[in-house]
């Protein structure tokens, strides 16, 4: 395991507190603020951590409300909404500076059969032919406003192995394109907990999702400093088991972007093709103060 995931795993290592009130640290994120997925993960092992044995998270809807502080605790409340015989629910507010940044509402699910189908996995290259991230990035070092940026991004994946399937926003800007990305992803070691498999995924989740929105409009994104933004809302829906450090890949897209506001869908798959998480988050997404976005239009979005 490398160096990286160990101390990602250490970060959603809460400290318990009282019996339902845990405390997390936070990571240096590419942007001076608390990386939203880093929350959305830890909130989801504080809600882990109080229901009982063998039932697994199978949907999860939060807000982001407000930024997090990077250099403060956050201190994370779980109320034990239901435990009924199949389902369990529990709802998780984090707090910094005696104010909610955070709120998420997880349900969870005993194993049992059921029905099955899926949409098929769309058409994507071998992880293993795409360039890594520290190939990629020193590519682009000179559209990067700031300096430090591609360090920045650099530690801020260095627990996960993240593949673009194409060129990402920063290496598109001023080029509207079709709002659609692939990346593929694992972890940079083996996880043992089904658990962490899931906390895993959710962090990455918030990674690369608002791509497909920047993309539309020929924007870099925030390490360019052609947009400001930070995600809304995230909602998870895990479908079946599946491995973090295992190749998954996640293939996103937006619909839609108005009033200051973008929406992305995602799906993440196995290397064998399964469908085993849906994602759809609503960001702001906006250009900065003076300049104005020209619309992308359905003919160029679709190049």
């Amino acid at each position: 395991m490398s160096q990286e995931l160990t101390s990602l795993l250490e970060l959603l290592d809460l400290e318990r507190v009282e019996q339902d009130i845990f405390r997390g640290s936070s990571r240096p994120a590419v942007v001076p603020r608390v990386f939203g997925g880093q929350v959305a993960a830890q909130a989801l092992v504080a809600a882990c951590r109080t229901v009982p044995a063998g039932r697994l998270p199978h949907s999860l809807h939060a807000y982001f409300l407000r930024s997090g502080d990077p250099g403060a605790h956050i201190v994370y409340t779980v109320d034990r909404i239901r435990d009924g015989r199949s389902f369990t629910t529990r709802r998780v507010v984090a707090v910094q500076h005696g104010q909610p940044i955070f709120h998420l509402s997880a349900s969870f699910q005993a194993h049992e059969e059921g029905m099955e189908h899926q949409e098929p996995m769309p058409q994507a290259p071998d992880p293993e032919t795409l360039p890594t991230a520290e190939e990629i990035v020193p590519r682009y070092r000179e559209l990067f406003t700031d300096p430090q940026v591609p360090e920045r991004l650099l530690r801020a994946r260095a627990a996960v192995d993240l593949r673009y399937v194409e060129e990402p926003p920063f290496g598109r800007v001023g080029r509207p394109s079709e709002p659609r990305s692939q990346v593929w992803f694992r972890t940079n070691g083996k996880l043992d907990d089904p658990m962490l498999h899931i906390c895993l995924a959710t962090y990455v989740s918030d990674m690369t999702l608002l791509d497909s929105v920047l993309l539309a409009h020929g924007r870099g994104g925030w390490a360019v400093g052609d947009v400001v933004g930070a995600s809304l809302d995230h909602a998870m829906w895990f479908h079946r088991p599946f491995r973090a450090d295992e190749w998954l890949l996640y293939d996103q897209e937006s619909p839609t972007a108005q009033g200051g506001r973008g929406l992305a869908k995602g799906r993440i798959f196995t290397r064998d093709g399964r469908l085993v998480v849906s994602v759809i988050q609503e960001g702001v997404v906006r250009v900065p103060r003076g300049e104005v976005d020209q619309p992308a239009s359905p003919a160029a979005a679709s190049r």
